[in-house]
């Protein structure tokens, strides 16, 4: 009896899908790179479907969290939509759902009202940045290469100015142990010389 409900209510939620391609467009649009789903939710084929990520997979329980996600019209309703992911989830808590409703028809607004300092990878390079891009907000080996080099040269200079001293000081010591067996074998050649 069970199954047959869920399955009903999957139907009935699977016609009020609410993937907003607007997004989607605008990204390739405006960046030059094909971009899915997957930026905002946790199936590259959006929310539609019976894959892992997709409405017709859901739990009860997802289900419930679905609901409580879409009725989080104002910012800071701290949801955990199970067809997003956590970029799309940023976002939706960032600016609740009414904002993002209003932001179909100016996609390019997204990326001014997300926050300033949110990098949910950690790469060093913005969320809205990495929206304007096309790049993902959630993997920290995908953002503009000089970007990408100039962050991490700057969170790892300690450790390259280590490793380069130590790799200077290696030289150096094996210059003099290299020139010290030099000068004993030129001695002990001249010494049986005479």
């Amino acid at each position: 009896m069970r199954a047959p409900l869920i399955l009903i209510f999957s139907i009935i939620a699977a016609t009020h899908v609410q993937a907003y391609s607007e997004f989607q467009k605008f990204v390739t649009a405006n960046s030059g790179r094909p971009v899915n789903c997957a930026m905002c939710h946790a199936n590259h084929d959006g929310p539609e479907g019976t894959a892992p990520g997709q409405i017709g997979r859901l739990t009860p329980a997802e289900q419930a969290e679905l609901g409580r996600a879409r009725a989080a019209l104002e910012p800071g309703a701290n949801i955990n939509s199970p067809i997003l992911n956590a970029f799309g989830n940023h976002i939706v808590n960032s600016l609740g759902k009414k904002k993002v409703l209003e932001l179909r028809v100016a996609p390019a607004e997204l990326a001014k009202l997300l926050p300033a300092d949110g990098d949910l990878d950690g790469d060093g390079i913005p969320d809205a940045q990495e929206y304007l891009a096309g790049t993902n907000p959630l993997d920290k080996n995908d953002g503009d290469p000089w970007r990408l080099f100039q962050n991490n040269l700057k969170r790892n200079f300690t450790q390259i100015l280590l490793t380069l001293a130590a790799t200077v000081a290696g030289l150096y010591s094996l210059n003099h142990f290299l020139h010290g067996f030099a000068i004993a074998t030129r001695s002990d050649d001249e010494s049986e010389e005479s």
